[in-house]
């Protein structure tokens, strides 16, 4: 491992530690996109049970899911996956209102 001296730093020593640390963090934010991907795959399957249950299930697994791709975005500077991760977020915590409320149709849905 090589030594870096930090800009700034009071003793002029070696700072192999936060080097080690910065480059420990940016591995573990890349492999993130991994459980992300997991997570939202596993939110599609619970959201098309005829169970409310695991409809909520699925509705906060894809919450979870949204903040897993806002942080890998944030990291990786994907701005538009993070205004689109806040989008589906908003849905996604509209979904869970829908799903507590009783059954009716939508005002605007077609009438059989």
């Amino acid at each position: 491992m090589h030594n870096v001296h930090l800009a700034g730093s009071a003793s002029g020593k070696p700072m192999r530690c936060r080097r080690f640390w910065r480059i420990e963090l940016d591995v573990y934010i890349d492999l993130l996109q991994w459980p992300a991907m997991v997570v939202t795959v596993i939110a599609a399957w619970l959201i098309g049970s005829l169970q409310p249950g695991r409809r909520f299930v699925g509705f906060c697994c894809f919450l979870l899911s949204n903040l897993l791709w806002v942080i890998w975005g944030w990291h990786a500077e994907a701005w538009a996956l993070i205004t689109l991760q806040v989008c589906l977020a908003l849905m996604n915590l509209r979904g869970v209102k829908k799903n507590d409320a009783p059954t009716q149709p939508e005002p605007d849905a077609p009438r059989a």
